[in-house]
């Protein structure tokens, strides 16, 4: 049964053309840097956005239109979305997905039907995947959505809670595990506190580490490969989440020698709320060695919650591929579009609508960023403006000195005469290629 028989799949037509239905700068073939952009994106779809999101918000209820869906908590209407998802992946070109185990099978009346049925969807979706080629990206557990979450999975002051989350956290792996995963992610929701008067955080990130070695333990008892990850959110459910941002992540994997088990999936609007830009999140873990996955949006500067936009800005999108380009490709993860259609989007086609706009702006992105790499001015820029480090008594102080020497230094030669740091012209520079 086709559940979108009005929409052809989606071809690339060029800049020029004016078919909605169309990508104008996605050609997946099209070489950038010696590699096809189909490589360079590993684009995912986000089940739990375009299967599950019913388009409501903080004041109102879902608007979106799903013929497809009966809203049972059945196993049969479980699969059934799940063969709508394929065919939406399959007209929109993408070849990855990601899920909480949430999102493709109910939660039933106890863990154990909750888990059997997840175990007949992910044996539906092994099928689906056999049959059309696609991938699961990264897996996950939905530890927040439940009531019995409210105070945290990982970090709930109530160990029956950790229990329950952790058993959760053991049948998504398997889920990934059989789905051969690429990855699995940690997103902490409610791992955080609203006041730390009933707060005890020590004791709260000692559980939570806790949590993250017993799944790597499990990880080498069942042999998934697969990279795991730690997303960052700085609040919102939480007033505050403890992977607050990049570094706050970093920080807590090297505090508790989880470091070399996890990288990070970074966020575009999780950075907003953090108060930093993309591109400052994206290098701090770059930085670490860590960047592993991005969750491809953006957020409403006018709007102080989570909006998960699809990305339309090609200066963001350009900033994100820069780095992608500098770090010489994923080599685990993708770009997911963690991304919702706006609430009045809410007819089935504005899916691919919303998709085919996040595509090409990434692919305008990744030209413009090649083209800038490929100019060379910003960059050359970059290395000059670091160069008294390259030799001298910058080369000194990089190999190791004291701060006699330095002192010595400085009274033999002086007051330092400061370069400019060329802002405004290498902003000039980057916008002759929009």
């Amino acid at each position: 049964m086709a559940y979108f028989p009005d929409i052809p799949t989606i071809p690339f037509e060029g800049p020029s053309s004016k078919n909605p239905l169309a990508f104008k700068h996605y050609n997946p073939d099209e070489l950038i840097e010696g590699k096809s952009m189909r490589d360079h994106f590993r684009f995912g779809a986000a089940y739990w956005h375009v299967m599950r999101n019913g388009l409501s918000d903080p004041f109102g209820g879902p608007t979106a239109v799903m013929p497809w869906d009966d809203y049972s908590d059945s196993v049969d209407n479980a699969k059934k979305r799940a063969d709508v998802f394929f065919e939406f992946l399959e007209k929109i070109g993408i070849d990855y997905y990601c899920f909480h185990d949430r999102d493709i099978a109910p939660e039933l009346d106890d863990f154990a039907a909750s888990t059997k049925a997840l175990e007949d969807v992910v044996d539906h979706l092994e099928g689906l995947q056999q049959s059309s080629g696609r991938k699961l990206l990264w897996g996950t557990a939905c530890l927040f959505a439940h009531p019995r979450y409210s105070q945290g999975a990982g970090t709930s002051p109530d160990a029956r809670v950790f229990a329950y989350g952790a058993a959760q956290v053991k049948a998504a792996m398997d889920a990934t595990h059989k789905l051969n995963g690429e990855g699995y992610t940690f997103w902490g929701g409610r791992e955080g506190y609203a006041s730390l008067l009933n707060t005890d955080m020590k004791r709260e990130l000692d559980h939570l580490a806790a949590l993250l070695h017993m799944a790597v333990d499990y990880k080498k008892k069942i042999g998934f490969e697969g990279q795991f990850y730690i997303e960052p959110k700085p609040r919102e459910p939480s007033t505050h989440q403890y992977d607050s941002d990049s570094a706050a992540c970093l920080n807590f994997l090297r505090e508790y020698d989880l470091i070399d088990h996890f990288k990070l999936n970074i966020e575009t609007n999780h950075a907003t709320l953090a108060g930093h830009t993309m591109q400052h999140e994206l290098t701090v873990a770059m930085s670490a060695g860590a960047l592993g996955s991005i969750d491809a949006n953006q957020g409403d500067t006018l709007l102080g919650w989570d909006t998960d936009q699809f990305p339309s800005d090609l200066y963001g999108t350009t900033q994100v591929m820069l780095k992608v380009l500098e770090m010489g490709g994923f080599t685990t993860g993708g770009l997911n579009f963690d991304a919702k259609r706006r609430r009045e989007s809410h007819e089935p086609i504005d899916l691919f609508y919303a998709h085919i706009g996040g595509m090409d702006a990434f692919a305008r992105g990744l030209k413009i960023a090649a083209a800038i790499r490929a100019d060379g001015r910003i960059a050359e820029a970059l290395t000059n403006r670091y160069k008294s480090w390259d030799s001298g008594i910058g080369a000194t102080i990089e190999g190791g000195t004291d701060l006699d020497t330095l002192d010595q230094w400085v009274r033999q030669n002086g007051e330092p005469v400061i370069n400019s740091g060329r802002q405004e012209l290498l902003e000039n520079i980057l916008n002759e290629h929009f």
